[in-house]
């Protein structure tokens, strides 16, 4: 079987851990089930990589190839003129998508199946990549792709032509499934496949060891995720403030996570009196996040909306159970006594509620772990490889159709 996936959330030397979770998944498909798989994962082009530029310079410094684990991947580039080009985002990422093809055909790799990651934009162009080429289609919805986008009259008409073309959608929780549906999918053509978790990478080690090894004396509580608004790493803060009144100072709060909210989110701590008791860490390698995890009493996820949360099942490996936001998705996660609690609301006060009593009566850590370890990747990759299986059986793709000239046209 060989696949072709199409994502522009797809990790890169430059933001190695931007849309991991795709790369983890299709990094196990490959290991458990011996597919032959390569990547087209365009960036948006930017012509200058000086420092100045911020990440606008580092996406310019993006390698058109790169090999990353042992699967190779393309970074053709797509224009983006922010403010501007939006609405043409489809149609750029098609252009740029096809580029990609045309080069693995060159290459000798004939693709019998697009796997393309994120309905809007990624999936609506991957849609048209597909029908040009008359490639089979498995698209999976991730998050605000099912619970954001579609409020957008343009990208839902867009959106809902590509489930309406696709041959099978893949969810990662239920409640994106639903989504789906709700969207016009035909419920027999959705499955839920969840994230699973790295059980190799994330392993619980003693919490006392884990905060001496990142140079953490008071024990703390624990965010993680990209500094930005949907995250709610400043319900977080406030929830700290709160069990600080209520008594509970002998906690900090430790901000795992890069973003253009920092500064807002430092002077809060400030204005609230935790300057010195909010620690922000920055952006941890995947390879280190397991002492974090591993060293907090909890992991607190305030997040406004999730399609499947990752950092959850990744911090119960670790032996930290989790207090969540009832988003959407979160529920699916901690939904056992051993995993954590659901807040009754994402505000600051339901979450130190949740905090609170579940400091008060914390799970075994060993159940914790053991909860999490039943999340294996090894049954994720086989049911995503029989989904597509049953697609190229359905087409009758034995081979991947010729890339035109005309593709890009």
């Amino acid at each position: 079987m060989r696949i072709a996936t199409v994502s522009t959330l797809y990790p890169n030397a430059m933001f190695p851990s931007h849309g991991i979770f795709v790369e983890t998944r299709l990094r196990h498909l490959v290991a458990d089930t011996g597919c032959a798989a390569r990547v087209i994962a365009p960036v948006p082009y930017f012509p200058f990589r000086a420092p100045l530029f911020g990440r606008f310079g580092q996406w310019g410094r993006v390698p058109r190839e790169d090999v990353r684990l042992g699967l190779d991947v393309l970074h053709p580039r797509y224009g983006v003129i922010p403010g501007i080009s939006g609405a043409a985002t489809p149609s750029l990422l098609y252009r740029a998508m096809c580029r990609g093809m045309e080069r693995l055909h060159a290459a000798g790799f004939h693709p019998q199946l697009i796997d393309a990651h994120y309905l809007y934009p990624d999936g609506v162009a991957a849609a048209r990549l597909a029908r040009r080429l008359g490639l089979p289609l498995v698209i999976t919805a991730r998050g605000s792709d099912v619970t954001a986008w579609p409020a957008h009259r343009g990208p839902a008409r867009q959106i809902r032509a590509a489930i309406r073309q696709a041959d099978h959608l893949i969810a990662v929780s239920a409640a994106l499934a639903e989504g789906l549906v709700s969207l016009g999918a035909d419920p027999r053509s959705v499955t839920v496949l969840r994230n699973g978790v790295d059980l190799a990478r994330f392993v619980a080690i003693d919490p006392a060891l884990a905060r001496e090894r990142i140079g953490q004396q008071r024990r703390y509580l624990l965010s993680v995720g990209h500094l930005i608004p949907r995250k709610g790493h400043d319900r977080v803060i406030r929830a700290l403030a709160i069990l600080h009144r209520r008594g509970l100072g002998s906690h900090d709060l430790l901000i795992a996570g890069s973003g253009a909210e920092e500064p807002r989110l430092r002077r809060l701590a400030a204005s609230l009196g935790l300057g010195g008791r909010v620690r922000f860490a920055g952006s941890i390698p995947q390879e280190d996040l397991h002492a974090y995890y591993s060293g907090a009493d909890l992991l607190v996820l305030a997040s406004s909306r999730e399609g499947w949360a990752n950092v959850l099942l990744e911090s119960m490996a670790c032996g930290t159970p989790a207090v969540a936001s009832p988003a959407p998705g979160n529920a699916e996660v901690v939904r056992d006594p051993a995993a954590g609690l659901v807040a009754a609301a994402n505000t600051p006060e339901a979450l130190a509620d949740a905090i609170l009593t579940l400091l008060s009566s914390p799970p075994d850590r060993a159940a914790t772990a053991g909860f999490a370890a039943a999340h294996d990747w090894r049954s994720i990759s086989l049911g995503q490889a029989r989904i597509f299986e049953t697609v190229l059986a359905r087409r009758g793709a034995a081979a991947g159709a010729p890339v035109e000239q005309a593709a890009c046209a």
